[in-house]
């Protein structure tokens, strides 16, 4: 139980002479694994074939993990902000890589319920406390660019797919020489689906270490080298006070923000959810689409770019206009986006790609800009708890999203048949909820003070991570981090990423090839 020690609160309080950007890297190390929950499509087929069960059967194995997302970050957020970061992402690596360990269990014995236990209920727990614990702790680090920071960390979320797909096609076929990945009929045998779940269990819990390695709170009182509160908090909706999560829930602006994250949400990912048959269908004359398979599979690598890239993008230009203004162009303009790509998107497939890319890159932004919408009404006090309460929007929307276009859809004609004519109906009410989300966002206004808390309460925290403070400094000396540490923990995520982005961009090319 003493090694366990280190994990504890105290033992993650920083020195002052802590880098602070060894902070986003931590959090990149966690998303970028837990970002594989969206490149299960890569086996689905072949888990199909395996269990010989129905498309419904597999597919319920993401949506329990999706729940279970939004469930334990509602349940375990006040327990993330109490141990703090450090044990929270240990808790999430086990959960996530025990997640991958049961499910391969599953697949040798052709159990799909463990499936259903592993990574769906397991793994979806280390989802939900994996997604939320750095993003409090990058916040206190970055209380002069909190866009930026949660941007960063989230943005593995979105890349971590774009690792995952790649990368378990290439496993795949190692582990079955007859698989072909560039065969989209190609299925792969219930051995090679075992041994990628195993593997990706062991690596993904490697990186993640790296991750809880790096981790820290700041010691109170601790502030960036020229940063100044009081300029931030004489900016639109951003208090110097704090909210706890118990009282957040009474609030107006909580379930506001909650709106705003679910009719964002639910009209991306409709798009993002169809995505593969829908450029097709877009142009799609006489029962045959002039869009092949492979430059379908192109636009949906495009897609992932621009849904990772927006929400770095967007939530960094969140800290210099805003975060309602931000919101007010993700859901406005996302308004004139979806009614053109219904009126005119098929006139061109430049013009429905753009469109859509926009569109996704809104999406991405809306994840990644929230938490620091969440800091400015709330404060930094439980944020990670109420980060996790809202997360409910999302699975919600998961749900909402593609129920609403498959619903449209079914209606219409079934697959092969469908065309632009059939979308639109869809479009339109994606437009509607767009519109619910943009009022929502327009009624928000700073929280009332009968809300604020009383930090009076909370002094023997902060005197407990102030003590564990100074013997950081103690025991660090005058050292600070070294610049080994920092180049190699940014040299890991950034490997990751290229080579997510290199092999998305491949098959982004496809698209125009």
């Amino acid at each position: 139980m003493a090694v366990l020690e280190v994990l504890d609160r105290r033992h993650t309080v920083a020195p002052h002479s802590y880098n602070r950007w060894l902070i986003p890297p931590a959090a990149l190390a966690v998303h970028l694994c837990i970002g594989q929950a969206y490149a299960t499509s890569v086996y689905k087929n072949s888990l199909i074939e395996h269990f010989d069960a129905s498309q419904t059967a597999i597919g319920f194995v993401f949506s329990i993990a999706i729940v279970m997302l939004g469930l334990s970050a509602a349940v375990f957020g006040t327990w993330v902000d109490k141990v703090g970061p450090r044990k929270a992402m240990f808790t999430a690596a086990c959960c996530w890589s025990a997640g991958f360990l049961v499910g391969s269990l599953g697949i040798a014995t052709g159990q799909l319920w463990l499936l259903y236990l592993g990574y769906g209920v397991i793994g979806g727990v280390g989802l939900g406390i994996g997604y939320i614990s750095p993003v409090s702790t990058l916040i206190k680090w970055f209380p002069d660019r909190p866009g930026l920071a949660t941007g960063m960390a989230i943005m593995g979320f979105g890349g971590g797919a774009m690792v995952a797909a790649p990368l378990s096609r290439q496993l795949l076929s190692f582990y079955d020489p007859a698989y072909d990945p560039s065969d989209a009929g190609s299925l792969a045998d219930g051995h090679a689906l075992t041994f990628l779940f195993v593997t990706l269990g062991i690596v993904y819990f490697a990186i993640m270490m790296l991750g809880v390695a790096n981790i820290r709170v700041p010691a109170p009182g601790w502030r960036p080298d020229g940063f100044e509160p009081s300029e931030v908090a004489s900016k639109s909706l951003v208090t110097e006070n704090d909210v706890s999560a118990a009282n957040a829930l009474r609030t107006p602006q909580f379930w506001l923000l909650w709106t705003v994250l679910f009719c964002n949400v639910t009209a991306g990912i409709g798009i993002l959810e169809q995505a593969s048959p829908m450029i097709q269908d877009f142009f799609r004359e006489g029962g045959e689409s002039s869009v092949t398979v492979a430059a379908a599979g192109g636009f949906v690598g495009l897609l992932s770019l621009f849904n990772m890239a927006g929400r770095f993008v967007w939530s960094s230009t969140s800290d210099y206009i805003g975060r309602k203004p931000i919101y007010m162009v993700y859901l406005g303009v996302g308004i004139v986006l979806y009614v053109a790509l219904a009126l005119v998107g098929s006139t061109s497939t430049a013009i429905f790609v753009l469109l859509a890319a926009i569109i996704i890159s809104f999406y991405g932004g809306g994840f990644a800009t929230v938490p620091a919408y969440l800091r400015d009404l709330f404060g930094v006090f439980q944020v990670g708890a109420i980060h996790g309460r809202l997360l409910t929007a999302w699975s919600a929307a998961g749900v909402a999203g593609p129920l609403i276009i498959n619903g449209f859809l079914d209606s219409a004609g079934g697959a092969g048949t469908l065309t632009a004519d059939s979308y639109r109906p869809a479009l339109f009410t994606m437009v509607a909820i767009l519109g619910v989300g943009f009022v929502a966002n327009l009624l928000v206004r700073p929280v009332a003070a009968k809300f604020h808390e009383d930090t009076s309460a909370h002094k023997a925290q902060a005197e407990a991570d102030r003590e564990a403070g100074l013997a950081a400094e103690e025991s660090v000396g005058s050292g600070g981090t070294s610049t080994a540490r920092l180049v190699l923990s940014w040299a890991v995520v950034s490997i990751l990423l290229a080579y997510g982005v290199f092999q998305t961009v491949s098959t982004a090319l496809k698209l125009f090839s």
